[in-house]
């Protein structure tokens, strides 16, 4: 019988990232076979014009595409494999808000876990969001912009508690510290959209 450990396979873990984030808490196996093949998997998605986005504190990681201007001449010309999504406003709103959340609580140092319940990011939102003279209406367009934050996989919800929404901490790498910096000045940009919109 061999002594030797065996080296984990490069195929699950490249089809895992292909697929969407790989988390340690939900894929352990995965995981852990990605920190040890890290050099193989940038090698490989290299040639895709895809880099590895890593954070093996927040225990996530996934595939970007890579920047035109990181000084690689061939990202230019080579077609977009990861797909760029335009955000609406409730959505790109969402998001500020969420990661101002994740902020905050860790400033406080308390639970890395943010969890809250759907009503309480209704009305985060609803601050923000034009008047319409049918309340329902802003209602129904928060609730379409949590569930397509929830599809993006920035949020996801409870088991058997489909009313409470845990905040992803993936969002601090779409969202970055210097964005987050800026926040005030978009807040009052949303809230400025907002009164427009309601005249």
């Amino acid at each position: 019988m061999s002594t030797e450990t065996q080296t984990p396979n490069l195929a699950p873990v490249l089809i895992q990232l292909f697929k969407g984030v790989v988390y340690a808490d939900q894929h352990p196996r995965l995981w852990q076979a990605l920190l040890e093949l890290q050099a193989a998997v940038r090698d490989y998605i290299r040639i895709l014009g895809l880099t590895l986005y890593l954070d093996e504190t927040e225990g996530y990681a996934f595939l970007r595409q890579q920047d035109s201007d990181a000084g690689d001449e061939d990202a230019t010309d080579t077609p977009r494999l990861v797909a760029k999504r335009p955000l609406t406003y409730p959505v790109s709103l969402l998001l500020a808000l969420l990661r101002k959340r994740l902020a905050e609580q860790d400033a406080t140092g308390g639970d890395s876990r943010v969890v809250l319940e759907r009503t309480q990011i209704v009305e985060m939102m609803r601050v923000f969001m034009p008047e319409h003279s049918n309340e329902a209406k802003t209602i129904d367009q928060i609730n379409v912009a949590i569930n397509k934050v929830i599809e993006y996989g920035f949020v996801r919800t409870l088991k058997q508690q489909d009313d409470m929404l845990e905040i992803r901490r993936i969002l601090k790498a779409f969202v970055d510290a210097q964005w987050l910096g800026e926040l005030d000045a978009q807040l009052k940009t949303y809230q400025q959209y907002a009164s427009t919109k309601d005249e």
